[in-house]
């Protein structure tokens, strides 16, 4: 048994545990019970585990920041129904898992943190529950997961998820084919700057690189080019009247076509921003320029969901690109009672919005499309996006490879996908290789002008997206691994059917260990050291794919020279 510290809670609340352990973890089964319905007020658990081998903390919302903290500045995992997800794993110098912690309810707001006591150099563990308003409650129950087995931390982290899926009632949206293949998202090519025909052009360009389906972001909405969302909120195509002429002649391409919505940003310049101002929830955005829609009135859902249903059925759209539901905040007049309002919770409201949205749309195309971004990718939101991107980082190769890893181990299989890629035309091709080297375990977004992209960085881009399609199972289907979660991963790799890929970032040493095994080289110059595969044949190959050496290898030991954003195949 723990030693539980209880604090907090509403007048007159009755708050128990109960454990149990089941397969060497430990759940902790924590009941509050209020003399009667209201809404609740927080409380936490808290407990102390001594700082022993633990040298890192990790959670997707993390960073870069992957450090254990101080408790007078706890390293902190926020989470609630649109953002985050409560999850929080210490990790030893050897990637051992040393606890992760994991609640069962992944929709009410809550936070788990840890950081050391320095007199008694131990880590002050607390979970807080509802650390933002609620619905009244009378009674409410959530279980605190406990995981402390020395198995790798990755399979600990993919553990809860799984038992996120399995045990706490969170089904994931069902996954169409085209959201496992390449796309070509506008953002970094064009901005706001879209223009039907070179639209098309770039959707030509882009099938026999491999990509299945285009994104059309913000712009397509309004004249205004300058960025903000002060007209959004009307969602008629002033850029771009003719939508259906433009779908029709993306589909003759052979692509499919999303288009972008902020979900709750109604602009100042909107026609309709005087139906809906007092309806806001009072966050500004833009310089004051776009409020966000509140969804407990049922007017705003109903809204929003007729909006997106008119444009998938008139416009014959694949998929929605359904942004910034992490900007659903209570905040000023909005958290004074409103008794025109159908619903109290504002995550409750959300998880409605999105219900109804995703049911509507699916009763129009059951395999649509739906993006989400970070950080709205937690077990709870999952039920209705069927994407979930890497939080923006343009140019950015680290970023990225770590955002990837970090979904993948929590998404199950929902389907990852990079933040789009995009790089200067005047840039290496060994850089461009280094980019996409860094999402391969993710589906690839790509987001420059292909027309304008010189002879070298073509092929680059050709090469990586054939080979991700060749090995794409492998890719998204095998038992995915990543080493050095202190170190933004020094290297990522995955296994399925004899085959093994590994991307080597920081760490140029590969153990052989049977089969087909390809190492990617993504970031570092020099030599591969093979361990273990004396007798088998290798081949490497530049980052456009032309063979550069093959032979034998002769020892237990062998120095191969890869260059950055090359590979090299052993079988």
């Amino acid at each position: 048994m723990m030693d539980f510290i209880i604090r907090g809670g509403s007048a007159g609340a009755k708050i128990t545990t109960e454990e149990r352990m089941e397969q060497g973890i430990r759940y902790v089964d924590i009941r509050m019970q209020l003399p009667e319905p209201a809404i609740p007020e927080e409380f936490s658990l808290c407990w102390y585990m001594p700082v022993t081998q633990i040298t890192s903390a990790w959670n997707p919302d993390f960073g870069w920041q992957r450090n254990i903290s101080p408790e007078w500045a706890p390293k902190t995992t926020r989470s609630r129904l649109a953002s985050g997800m409560p999850v929080h794993t210490l990790i030893a110098a050897d990637g051992t898992n040393r606890l992760t912690a994991a609640l069962s309810d992944a929709a009410t707001p809550a936070a788990i943190s840890t950081g050391v006591v320095e007199e008694i150099a131990a880590l002050e563990c607390i979970v807080r529950i509802f650390t933002l308003p609620t619905s009244p409650v009378g009674e409410y129950t959530v279980t605190l997961r406990l995981d402390e087995r020395p198995v790798d931390w990755c399979e600990a982290v993919r553990s809860a998820a799984d038992w996120w899926r399995s045990d706490c009632g969170y089904t994931p949206a069902p996954v169409p084919e085209h959201a496992r293949l390449p796309f070509n998202s506008l953002w970094y090519s064009f901005h706001q700057k879209l223009e039907p025909a070179a639209i098309v052009e770039q959707c030509r360009l882009s099938v026999p690189l491999g990509m299945d389906t285009v994104i059309m972001d913000d712009g397509w909405q309004t004249l205004d080019s300058g960025r903000g969302y002060a007209y959004c909120g009307d969602w008629e195509p002033e850029r771009i009247p003719d939508m259906r002429g433009l779908a029709d002649a993306v589909h003759a391409t052979g692509m499919k076509l999303m288009i972008w919505y902020s979900v709750p940003f109604m602009g100042i310049h909107a026609r309709h921003f005087e139906e809906f101002r007092d309806m806001l929830l009072d966050g500004e955005h833009s310089n004051g320029k776009a409020f966000a829609l509140d969804p407990r009135y049922k007017k705003v859902r109903d809204y929003l969901t007729g909006i997106y249903a008119k444009a998938v059925q008139e416009w014959d759209l694949d998929g929605l690109k359904l942004d910034f539901i992490d900007s659903f905040i209570l905040q000023g007049r909005s958290l004074q009672p409103d008794p025109r309002r159908d619903i109290s919770s504002l995550e409750e409201a959300v998880d409605a919005l999105m219900r109804q949205v995703t049911d509507t749309l699916r009763a129009i195309r059951p395999d649509i499309l739906i993006e989400f971004r970070q950080s709205y990718v937690g077990p709870a939101i999952c039920q209705y996006g069927n994407m979930l991107r890497v939080g923006d980082c343009p140019n950015d190769p680290l970023t990225n490879r770590r955002a990837v890893v970090d979904l993948r181990l929590t998404s199950g299989g929902t389907a990852v996908h990079s933040d789009m890629l995009m790089w200067n035309t005047a840039d290496a091709p060994e850089c461009v290789a280094q980019q996409l080297a860094a999402i391969l375990y993710a589906v690839p977004q790509i987001s420059v002008l292909i027309d304008r992209l010189p002879a070298a960085q073509l092929a680059v881009l050709k090469y990586y997206l054939a080979f991700w399609r060749q090995y794409r199972d492998v890719l998204l289907d095998g038992r995915l691994w990543a080493r050095h979660p202190e170190a933004l991963y020094s290297q990522t790799g995955t296994e399925k059917d004899g085959v093994a890929i590994v991307t080597a970032y920081t760490d140029p040493v590969l153990e052989y260990g049977g089969g087909k095994l390809i190492a990617v080289n993504g970031g570092i110059h020099g030599d591969f050291i093979l361990k273990n595969a004396a007798g088998k044949s290798w081949r490497t190959v530049d980052c456009t794919g032309t063979q550069l050496a093959s032979g034998t290898a002769d020892g237990s030991l062998a120095a191969l020279a890869v260059p950055m954003g090359g590979m090299l195949f052993v079988e």
